[in-house]
């Protein structure tokens, strides 16, 4: 099999699988267009009128975010674990298939499939009377940002495939990881709402970082509840997103494919 065939029957494959499971979609898809819904409309009460299109801008953006979080720290370990219990990652490795075609094609599956969820988010909330004001300058910036979010996403669901073997298992530690940090990062709640400490976890947190960025370009500074947009905390952000992504790939490298 020849290198780009390698790589489009992974990604047909990781794709096809994504789209047939309904966990996958409802907590990928369905749950953070029920959040939207939810927060667009049970907690604008006593906002003024004229914030209200922003507020439920700056919630699409994390219900975003969060899609793209669950699919690479849940998804993407379920799917690992999903074709190591099956016995598959034996037989490709008995086979003229090369690793890293492999995780092209898987990886490309999820981005696929993540960008669809994404889209579906975002029509949500426009539905739900969500607004921008960032120019196409500011649009640019934040699809880096959503990269930064798949990055560090992925990465760590690498890490978690890697380490851990059964579908379960590894499904509902991604779950956890990712509703976990999005409730202490501020994804989950404005970030003047959290403690100091949590409030410093945030800002280094790749994912929570890139989200309030996207916040700060698309919607202001008082609904991101700071400007992230300084070089330091942008260095770090890529600097910690490409290590988690390094890990993970190291990780997957040794524990399901050496």
């Amino acid at each position: 099999m020849n290198s780009m065939g390698q790589v489009s029957a992974t990604f047909t494959k990781t794709f096809k699988e994504l789209l047939r499971e309904k966990s996958v979609l409802f907590w990928t898809i369905a749950w953070p267009i029920i959040w939207v819904m939810i927060i667009s409309f049970s907690f604008t009460k006593g906002v003024p009128e004229s914030f209200i299109p922003s507020v439920r801008g700056a919630i699409t953006i994390s219900m975003i975010t969060f899609a793209i979080t669950i699919a690479g720290m849940a998804n993407l370990p379920g799917n690992i674990a999903s074709d190591r219990e099956r016995g598959l990652l034996i037989k490709l490795k008995s086979m003229p298939v090369s690793a890293s075609k492999d995780f092209i094609g898987r990886i490309i599956g999820l981005l696929t499939f993540s960008c669809i969820a994404g889209f579906l988010v975002l029509i949500s909330g426009f539905v739900c009377g969500a607004r921008f004001s960032g120019k196409l300058v500011s649009i640019i910036q934040s699809l880096g940002f959503l990269a930064i979010v798949f990055l560090a996403s992925a990465g760590i669901g690498l890490i978690v495939g890697s380490l851990i073997k059964h579908v379960h298992g590894a499904i509902m530690s991604g779950v956890a990881i990712s509703v976990i940090t999005s409730s202490i990062s501020g994804i989950f709640a404005p970030y003047y709402s959290l403690p100091e400490v949590l409030q410093t976890f945030s800002r280094f947190y790749p994912v929570s970082s890139a989200n309030s960025s996207i916040i700060y370009l698309l919607v202001g500074e008082w609904y991101a509840g700071y400007n992230p947009l300084n070089f330091e905390q942008i260095v770090i952000t890529l600097i910690v997103s490409a290590l988690l992504f390094a890990l993970g790939l190291i990780l997957y490298s040794k524990h399901c494919w050496r």
